[in-house]
């Protein structure tokens, strides 16, 4: 078994191509361009330039598998089970300026198809990776986002009522002491959830130890917040957030072609029908995770960015 790790590095930095379009999945393209920018940016990076090699750019073009695109091992890297997509230089991490100076917000999705009794890991790992890349020691705000949540209705009281059925109440409360865990140490100051309705959020306040501070939602198919979770919201203390992301950020289809042979695949997974090389087996996507660090005083986004893990059993 393989682990996949993908990065975007600082999309803030990055060209046009990443920038997200307006739309209902705002997040899912935002991560898609900035994903594959990045892998195009590590190819070029990499790659031997045209003279060393015995091709011009358009010698050995096949229609789907571009002559230019040097050989994943180029650009990736291999430690132990984790493969890296593409290679990480951890020397060009961290911030500016001094930590105090930032807010630092941190959302994790985990994945439909992805083992639940896993997640205290996949948790572990994401902020991990978030703590390196920015260099510090500590986020103020994880939001996670469980599966199968939305608020899609033709009003706020029937998406709100639609809600309060989704998900699952004991895989969401099953896996939040690892969330606990983290804010004890110190390593998140504040917990958040995303999607929860007035009565999933009620039943949640009930079995939990460390109560989430935030409840972001999404309304953008019920146009309000409902009346009840401002309601609660407004009794247990708890700040509402309205967001753009979609719940499933990374389908498998969708990764398996950003890393497939196609024109604008990474040439990591192999197409075995057509006798093109790469890594071959079932594809899981298990997280992603996104961050952003904002300068304070000033409110301007100096990095963001996202990390996904996926499991490869070859």
């Amino acid at each position: 078994m393989t682990r996949l790790i993908l990065s975007t590095s600082n999309i803030m930095t990055g060209g046009p191509s990443i920038i997200r379009k307006p739309g209902a999945d705002r997040s899912n393209l935002e991560l898609t361009n900035s994903l594959r920018s990045n892998f195009l940016a590590a190819q070029q990076d990499y790659s031997p330039p045209l003279s060393a090699t015995n091709s011009s750019p358009g010698s050995s073009y096949d229609g789907d598998q571009p002559s230019h695109r040097p050989q994943a091992s180029v650009w990736t890297t291999r430690q132990g089970s984790d493969y890296y997509i593409p290679t990480i230089d951890w020397s060009l991490s961290g911030l500016a300026e001094e930590r105090s100076q930032y807010d630092i917000t941190v959302k994790l999705f985990y994945l439909p198809g992805a083992d639940v009794k896993d997640r205290e890991k996949y948790t572990k790992d994401a902020i991990g990776l978030v703590l390196k890349e920015l260099g510090v020691e500590s986020v103020d705000l994880l939001i996670i986002s469980f599966p199968g949540m939305s608020f899609d209705g033709d009003c706020e009281w029937e998406a709100d009522k639609r809600n309060s059925a989704q998900g699952n109440d004991e895989e969401e409360i099953e896996s939040w002491p690892a969330l606990e865990k983290l804010h004890t140490q110190g390593v998140v100051k504040k917990l958040g959830l995303a999607e929860f309705g007035s009565e999933k959020l009620a039943r949640f306040l009930a079995r939990v130890k460390v109560r989430p501070k935030v409840d972001q939602v999404n309304v953008k198919d019920c146009c309000n917040v409902p009346p009840p979770l401002l309601k609660l919201a407004k009794l247990e203390r708890i700040e509402l957030l309205t967001h753009n992301d979609c719940t499933d950020i990374l389908p498998s289809g969708t990764l398996r072609e950003l890393l497939g042979q196609g024109v604008r695949g990474a040439g990591v997974l192999s197409e075995s029908k057509r006798g093109l090389n790469g890594m071959k087996g079932d594809l899981t996507p298990e997280w992603v995770v996104k961050y952003t660090a904002v300068v304070r005083d000033r409110g301007v986004i100096e990095n963001k960015g996202y990390f996904a893990a996926a499991e490869l059993k070859e």
